[in-house]
């Protein structure tokens, strides 16, 4: 990554975050096969087990809208599975970037600084959690679960809902020495947000204290997103309601990304 910082310097602040970018796919086009097989193999086991498997006990009804289970769940599934890979994209790789390769130090050394750093970083995971989404589809229409072409607008949901728990992870991961947060993070956030968060029943269901909690989660506004461009019936003001408070969330961890790069970077 330094070797192609280094020829470009001193970069304007897009052409840095750009470079950054490239480093990484100068780096997954030699690695790429070794992510492959877990990006098919995960969206499989999980349309097998949670919607051929635990869905075929499921009769089609008002709960899941008339639909079969199987495709009830899949946009809601791809926005799951995208968060997944979202947290996990961003906690231990980039640990080890800080600790064990140590490779943001030298780049932090050539005219590219920390922000851009973190923003090239968050580039990167997007394109990462796009193409993650793109193998999950392509299963589904295998499985022939796809109801239609409307649910590439699932995959922006996916996208967006990923990119909050990269830029929050990301930035708290900037601030750590070691792993052992990761394991909670995982179980006491990411677990209970997919179970209660309207991906494998409506929330409507939940106790009545519980819903505001579970409207205030990334994870329920971007299910909302991708079943209701999936299957239509959502109106435009709560799509823009949706967009905008994951945007919001995704600024805000963008930012917290960047201060905390140049914090770490900058001893």
């Amino acid at each position: 990554m330094t070797q192609t910082l280094e020829r470009a310097a001193p970069p304007g602040p897009v052409r840095a975050v750009l470079l950054v970018v490239e480093s990484y796919l100068i780096w997954y086009r030699r690695n790429w096969r070794a992510s492959a097989v877990s990006s098919a193999a995960q969206p499989l086991l999980f349309l097998l087990a949670m919607g051929f498997g635990f869905g075929s006990q499921v009769e089609p009804g008002a709960a899941t809208g008339g639909l079969r289970y199987v495709v009830y769940l899949a946009p809601a599934l791809l926005v799951a599975t995208t968060a997944n890979r979202a947290t996990l994209e961003a906690a231990y790789p980039v640990l080890t970037g800080f600790k064990t390769q140590s490779k943001y130090q030298p780049v932090a050394a050539t005219p590219v600084t920390p922000a851009q750093i973190a923003l090239g970083l968050l580039a990167w995971t997007a394109l990462r959690l796009t193409l993650f989404g793109l193998v999950y589809l392509a299963v589904a229409a295998a499985l022939g679960v796809l109801t239609g072409p409307a649910v590439l607008l699932a995959l922006v949901a996916a996208v967006l809902t990923g990119m909050v728990f990269a830029a929050f992870v990301v930035a708290l991961t900037a601030t750590l020495k070691s792993d052992w947060p990761f394991n909670a993070l995982i179980r006491f956030v990411l677990l209970p947000m997919a179970l209660f968060a309207g991906v494998f029943f409506p929330v409507d269901v939940l106790p009545a204290w519980l819903r505001p909690v579970v409207w205030a989660t990334p994870m329920w506004h971007g299910t909302e997103l991708a079943r209701g461009w999936t299957f239509g019936g959502l109106d435009l003001w709560p799509v823009l309601g949706h967009l905008t408070y994951l945007a919001a969330l995704s600024a805000a961890g963008t930012w917290l990304c960047c201060r905390f790069f140049r914090r770490r970077l900058a001893t």
